[in-house]
């Protein structure tokens, strides 16, 4: 089975992966098949032949998680396009008077469509 995986790269805490495809019994470090890309994950730099990866899938390679996540959030050009979701944490106060609000304003409309 081959798989189009990440090739970890550079030193000590300082990691960037290589897109390759390897076969899915050989050792990560090993020699790939083909390289498709490289992607820096503390630069969110990226690099990725699209058309290739597309290719690949179809002959029946599977890509990994991040790997497929990475082909689905690239341009046509091979360039990384994620923008990450800015999402507000509430504190559990917080939550919990969102919450009654939510059900008072319920509880509102039930007696106005009763009336």
């Amino acid at each position: 089975m081959v798989k189009i995986r990440l090739k970890r790269m550079g030193y000590k805490k300082n990691p960037f992966y290589r897109v390759v495809v390897l076969n899915s019994t050989t050792k990560r470090e090993a020699a790939p098949i083909q390289q498709l890309g490289y992607y820096n994950p503390k630069t969110k730099e990226m690099q990725l032949d699209k058309k290739s990866a597309l290719d690949w899938i179809k002959k029946g390679a599977q890509p990994t998680h991040t790997v497929q996540f990475l082909i689905n959030n690239c341009s046509d050009d091979g360039k990384l396009n994620y923008v990450k979701k800015q999402t507000e944490k509430l504190s559990k106060k917080a939550q919990a008077k969102l919450k009654a609000e939510q059900e008072a304003k319920n509880a509102e409309a039930s007696q106005e469509a009763n009336a």
